[in-house]
């Protein structure tokens, strides 16, 4: 080979070493990047008001209908049980929480809920090693996070229980990271398939930025106040061979459990750089990301919003040049907003109020960057009308059967609506967006600037009748959840 052939090949390789985003761009995708949820957990001393905060696009493959339902509590009777999917059985309690319920028929692992006590769940498909699971009776999957969301008053209860459940049953799915908050604190729990798992608490003065493998990494048995953990976690790594205690090395759950495709995912590592790039890290692709770190701001809900709405503007991973190449949902491959999206939401969490108001969950239907954020109270008890098929029953055993006609569109559903809209910007995105983007910050401004007073009516409503409250909350929520629909309907006729 001749010399300046060598010299071409060095240089090339150098960039590619030195520029993260030459680096990605071309990377063959890892069957779990079409199953790109993304999660940002803040603590409440890293925010601007004090709350604890939650971000969470989630995103399934094909057109998954996602039906909004405020679950009210439902007494049992004494000796009631709770059968599994599989066949598990457990005794039922008295009365289940209230929650807020995003479930989508069919899906085992997609669903996100907002109880009456803040706890907030919402989870992200992080592939494991494991290839040996032990299952009891079948095992748990998805009736986990609503066994939480009906049982616990705290995201460490949560924690707990889910624990409890795993130690029990074993978990069904390959590898999945579940994060649960409340107003006081936010923890990230790591199951692998089988019986082994770990959680830790985000520190209140820094943040998490989760992709779609596992990210808790060095692990703290004796640290009970931050970990929680199946007791032989590293035992059993030692024991498959995915760590050994004399390579000097400290133990790493991610690197010992994580399935090494999920974490060199390119689709992962771009993803959460992105959140880090926004967040003025200095951070790079190459880099090692920490499992949370101190942000250098205090945390809004509109800094998160931007970040879920992010297509990577502004860098070398934006293929479609600030949209001048055609949609960035066609040219930019795994993105924190991306083409399999069908929600979006940031949880805001404070302590200071009464849960039914002092949490609530903003939530944006389909793509974030199309349709804005709009609040719903944890004292909400209705939804609006059309974000849930007619008719559809609402609870988990309707959840494994639906209507099979269920993922045909119509003019019933909201959800097809805004399918629909995104179908139309994606067309022609660059010329519709700037137009769409300030119609929806101008929605989000508005109620962001009302949030005090009517928030204020809110208060003083519950003190005099909590009953009261929750329907005024209720019907703030449905007027908005209307007008959003009626303005996306507007926009496609």
């Amino acid at each position: 080979m001749k010399t300046s052939a060598k010299l071409f090949l060095r240089c090339l390789f150098a960039l590619l070493l030195i520029t993260p985003a030459l680096y990605s761009q071309n990377a063959v995708h890892h069957p779990t990047e079409s199953l790109d949820c993304f999660t940002i957990l803040v603590g409440k001393d890293a925010t601007i008001d004090g709350s604890v905060m939650v971000a969470h696009n989630e995103d399934d493959y094909g057109k998954q209908l996602v039906n909004w339902i405020a679950q009210p509590q439902i007494p049992y009777h004494e000796g009631s049980e709770l059968v599994l999917k599989n066949g598990g059985r457990l005794a039922q309690v008295a009365f289940t929480n209230r929650f807020i319920w995003l479930e989508l028929p069919g899906m085992d692992f997609a669903d996100s809920y907002l109880n009456e006590y803040g706890v907030t769940i919402c989870s992200n498909s992080c592939p494991s090693k494991e290839d040996n699971p032990e299952l009891t009776n079948g095992g748990i999957g998805y009736r986990l996070r609503g066994i939480l969301a009906e049982r616990a008053q705290s995201a460490r209860e949560a924690v707990e229980i889910a624990a409890d459940l795993i130690n029990r049953f074993g978990y069904t799915a390959s590898g999945r990271t579940y994060s649960i908050s409340d107003a006081n604190e936010a923890w990230v729990l790591a199951i692998v398939q089988g019986k082994h798992f770990v959680a830790q608490r985000v520190p209140d003065d820094q943040m998490m930025i989760l992709a779609n493998h596992y990210t808790i990494d060095q692990v703290d048995l004796s640290d009970t106040q931050n970990f929680i953990a199946s007791p032989d976690l590293i035992d059993y790594a030692i024991k498959r061979g995915w760590y050994d205690p004399t390579s000097g090395h400290l133990f790493s759950f991610r690197e010992a459990y994580g399935s090494r495709s999920s974490l060199k995912s390119h689709g992962n590592i771009n993803r959460a750089w992105g959140a880090y790039y926004l967040m003025n890290t200095g951070l790079n692709l190459m880099d090692r990301f920490p499992f949370s770190f101190k942000p250098g701001f205090k945390i809004s809900k509109r800094h998160l919003m931007r970040i879920l709405r992010y297509h990577y503007e502004g860098t070398k991973l934006d293929r479609s040049e600030q949209y001048t190449k055609g949609s960035p949902y066609e040219l930019n491959g795994s993105m924190i907003c991306g083409k399999a999206t069908v929600y979006g939401f940031v949880a805001e969490l404070r302590n200071w109020l009464p849960a039914d108001i002092g949490c609530v969950m903003w939530l944006s239907p389909q793509w974030p960057d199309i349709q804005p954020f709009i609040p719903y109270y944890a004292g909400t008890t209705q939804m609006h009308p059309d974000y849930c098929r007619p008719g559809y029953p609402k609870s988990f055993d309707d959840h494994y059967n639906p209507p099979e006609d269920i993922h045909d569109p119509n003019d019933q559903h909201a959800f097809w609506a805004f399918v629909r809209f995104s179908e139309h910007m994606n067309q022609n995105y660059g010329k519709k967006i700037h137009r769409v983007t300030k119609q929806l910050l101008s929605t989000e401004r508005k109620l962001f600037n009302r949030q005090k007073r009517i928030e204020t009516k809110f208060l003083k409503a519950y003190e005099e009748d909590p009953e009261i409250a929750r329907k005024e909350m209720t019907e703030y929520t449905k007027l908005h959840a209307g007008k959003s629909l009626k303005k996306t309907q507007k926009q496609i006729k």
